[in-house]
């Protein structure tokens, strides 16, 4: 049986990277997205790995419109094995200067479409027993940056949708896996389309890493499924730094305000934030000339259990050494 897997957002940057990899391994493709150029594109790219494809234009934020694309997956390509939700949007601007309706919708596309695509893709996984889901967040949903409030609340809220439903699912014994992947900067032309409203363009700031990359690492999580998945070493810092010294974050992040952002003034844009911004994408944004190369700088929730586990053990022959001195000289003692 063809193995399905579906990409939300999958028409440019991470999310046709994604595509393409899974069509390149084997598996029949369904791209979910708004623009309808962009899906007939995507459509005809796809197609020439040899496997069916479906591209089907929805908007994520639409809970019914993405249960129908699930249900016409499922009657078009069948049973679904894989659901990557990926459909993002943000706005680069100070938290102040930010609307309630921007709010909204940046919470509605960002995380909602997460639960949407997740609890449509449970409705068929679940009755089967099988099936594996990944949420792609972001390094910035675990250490919050300044200039993407939105976004940032947005991928925080997505980590706790999914443990508290990664526990029910345990409970229940379904055998449906959720990973969230962790992503630093990546090469996409997302940095081209999100709204501004602080006079400049918005910059990926460095190390900048290849969509390609967060594409391996999300086709790992469905055939190696982990808890979580750290995407550069940028995210994995984040993490430890978030863990072990969130005031030195805070510190850290407040010094990035600038990073964020492009030199040269550009005026505002309204960028894809209610409406999809047209014109031809593809995965790659305009970073080449500092996008790192690398395709398999990423790490799991496994390989720190091991490396805790580790130092745990370390830490307690260690401990155990100081004891036996402590007591050695008392041992002396009672043999005079």
């Amino acid at each position: 049986m063809a193995r399905v897997a579906v990409v939300t957002g999958g028409t440019a940057g991470i999310g046709l990277a994604t595509a393409h990899l899974f069509a390149a391994r084997g598996w029949s493709v369904a791209v979910i997205a708004r623009d309808q150029g962009r899906l007939d594109a995507a459509r005809e790219a796809l197609s020439g790995y040899g496997r069916p494809v479906l591209a089907i234009s929805a908007d994520v934020a639409d809970a019914e419109a993405v249960d129908a694309a699930a249900e016409r997956i499922e009657r078009e390509l069948g049973p679904i094995r894989a659901w990557v939700n990926n459909a993002m949007s943000t706005i680069v601007s100070p938290a102040d200067k930010i609307a309630p309706e921007e709010y909204r919708r940046v919470t509605e596309t960002t995380y909602l479409s997460q639960v949407f695509g997740t609890l449509a893709a449970l409705r068929h996984m679940k009755r089967r027993d099988r099936g594996a889901i990944v949420q792609v967040s972001s390094g910035l949903g675990i250490r919050a940056a300044p200039l993407q409030a939105p976004y940032c609340a947005a991928k925080f809220a997505v980590s706790g949708f999914t443990d508290a439903l990664r526990a029910e699912l345990i409970h229940d014994r379904v055998d449906v896996s959720l990973t969230v992947v962790y992503l630093p900067a990546v090469n996409t032309p997302q940095f081209n389309w999100a709204r501004t409203r602080t006079g400049h363009g918005q910059n990926a700031p460095d190390p900048v890493f290849d969509p390609r990359l967060c594409a391996e690492a999300i086709l790992y999580a469905v055939e190696h499924p982990r808890r979580e998945i750290w995407v550069g070493r940028s995210s994995l810092m984040m993490a430890v730094a978030q863990a072990v010294a969130p005031g030195f974050a805070d510190r850290k992040a407040a010094d990035a305000w600038e990073s964020q952002l492009e030199e040269e003034p550009v005026p505002d844009r309204a960028g894809n934030l209610f409406e999809p911004v047209p014109g031809v994408v593809g995965s790659e944004g305009r970073f080449g000339d500092r996008m790192k190369r690398t395709r398999s700088e990423f790490w799991t929730s496994r390989e720190r259990d091991l490396l805790v586990l580790g130092l745990a053990g370390v830490a307690t022959l260690g401990f155990a050494g100081l004891a036996a001195a402590a007591r050695a000289p008392r041992r002396l003692l009672g043999r005079r």
